[in-house]
């Protein structure tokens, strides 16, 4: 990882920020910068109160997922990303690495749709520190999920659409608890550059150094003093270290346990045993450093994310090379995500991509996140169902969340463009039945009274639901001996949520 601190970073920043734009009102399109005071803050807030979400529903409407007013600019989408693509400066450790790394990359069809759109959170901030390390949004459930906003953790609900704040490192922080090797003292305006939150344990790696949550109990360590360490967080003490040569950026411990991927400021990468620190193999293949790494669930297949441009799969059956290597379209390789199943594998760029590969056709089918702006994190829900992409942007920063495309509701009762808004319905918690007494309740909505067609089709003239023009009217309580299930409930709260209130 690259030292830099003040205003080294800004000459850094400059080189993979969005570029200027001769067109008027597309000036506007520039990532934040590391060194933004908090007048930006107030200059963001100010920003938000005029630009708002964007719905699954707004989107399929024609909507831009990230609220951005083409008609009004000189310059349509398609040109603008264009123009992107040309100007886009990717950052290298070795020079021309990208071009290098051309050859032998897997053409790979895309098109696929496994993933639907289905929020842009705009009042949700998500913070960048450091350039090169973009592991700064985690996934806890479908609807939950943890973020860095400058010197704060926050929670995000994609349920109540509300967050709050989890840890503030600002000012002055120091243990609660007193346990041997511990720093005492504490420490202040803690500059936080990743985060990882797994099993009720929530790690927040400092400038100097990167962690990762790998278990209950444990979680590891990597830093730019080339060392890797272990910790015991039943003891809160150090329990393994091992060093290298580098600075190391990345580690994934495979599901097992039992193997280590490291990956640093070399264009190697190497596989060793966890418990030993015995080396097992170098990895050759990417030339520049890496900074992401990810194991597939199976255990036997691996990702490493490299500044050349390319994601490599590897076999742990025959590590002589890589398997197959993936190109982005604008820049390094930062985060690697796979899906708890095994069945998607993601990989986030420094901006404006997130490509999702089909891992059943053997990578050859992919679906390509297209927007603007600088990628803060990415993160599946541990059910695969959601996942979530952090933008860092100075007048679009947000969240973004995509939902999983469910084939067994679309061929079903719900046509395939609601299926995502009805999954998020049907898993709303019972309270809303106590919570919502009152008898019939009208709603004038025309896409609510498309819904309630659905569901009266599917239930048969269901007696506790009406549906007239442009409204549909229901009733929470029993109706001539019959009212809805939970799950019917639910559908129709979602709906009402949905579209009256957003």
């Amino acid at each position: 990882m690259s030292h830099y601190e003040g205003s080294d970073i800004d000459e850094v920043i400059d080189e993979y920020e969005m570029g200027d734009m001769d067109d008027e009102g597309v000036e506007e399109f520039h990532v934040r910068r590391a060194d933004d005071s908090e007048s930006d803050e107030e200059e963001y807030e100010r920003t938000i109160g005029r630009i708002t979400d964007t719905t699954a529903v707004q989107a399929r409407n024609g909507k831009d997922i990230q609220g951005i007013p083409w008609e009004g600019l000189n310059i349509t989408r398609s040109q603008y990303r264009q123009t992107r693509l040309e100007q886009y400066k990717n950052y290298e450790n070795i020079p021309n690495s990208g071009e290098a790394s051309k050859k032998g990359c897997k053409p790979i069809e895309k098109g696929g749709n496994y993933y639907e759109f289905s929020r842009n959170s705009r009042s949700v901030k998500s913070t960048i520190l450091h350039f090169q390390l973009r592991n700064l949004v985690w996934a806890t459930s479908k609807h939950d999920v943890y973020l860095m906003s400058h010197y704060s953790v926050i929670h995000w609900s994609s349920l109540t659409c509300g967050k709050r704040e989890i840890m503030n490192v600002s000012g002055h922080v120091a243990p609660c608890e007193k346990h041997p090797g511990s720093l005492l003292e504490g420490f202040s305006q803690t500059q936080v550059s990743t985060l990882a939150v797994k099993d009720k344990l929530l790690v927040a790696g400092g400038f100097q150094g990167n962690s990762s949550a790998n278990g209950a109990v444990h979680f590891m360590a990597s830093n730019n003093d080339g060392g890797v360490r272990d910790y015991d967080m039943e003891k809160f003490q150090l329990s393994k270290h091992f060093r290298f040569n580098w600075p190391v950026n990345h580690t994934a411990l495979s599901p097992n346990g039992k193997l280590l991927v490291v990956v640093g400021d070399s264009a190697e990468a190497m596989l060793l045993d966890s418990h030993t620190g015995k080396h097992i193999q170098n990895l050759q293949g990417h030339v520049d450093y890496s900074f992401a790494s990810a194991w597939h669930p199976d255990g036997r297949t691996f990702a490493t994310g490299n500044q050349d441009k390319t994601c490599q799969l590897w076999d742990i059956r025959n590590l002589s090379s890589s398997i197959a290597a993936f190109r982005g379209n604008l820049g390094a390789i930062r985060s690697i995500r796979f899906t708890s199943d095994g069945q998607f594998m993601a990989m986030a760029e420094p901006a404006d991509f997130v490509h999702i590969f089909d891992v059943g056709s053997g990578y050859n089918k992919r679906q390509e996140l297209d927007f603007f702006g600088e990628i803060s994190g990415m993160s599946f829900s541990p059910d695969t169902e959601s996942l979530f992409v952090g933008i860092w942007d100075r007048t679009y920063g947000s969240l973004l969340q995509y939902r999983r495309d469910t084939a067994i509701l679309t061929s079903t009762c719900y046509s395939e463009k609601r299926a995502s808004e009805v999954l998020l319905f049907l898993e709303m918690a019972a309270c809303f039945r106590l919570r919502y007494g009152a008898c019939w309740t009208r709603v004038e909505d025309a896409e609510m009274w498309e819904a309630g067609k659905e569901l009266n089709h599917l239930n048969k003239g269901a007696s506790w639901l009406n549906c007239t023009k442009n409204a549909v009217q229901f009733s929470l309580h029993e109706f001539d001996g019959k009212s809805p299930t939970n799950s019917e409930l639910f559908f129709l709260i979602n709906w009402i949520l949905h579209y009256r209130y957003h």
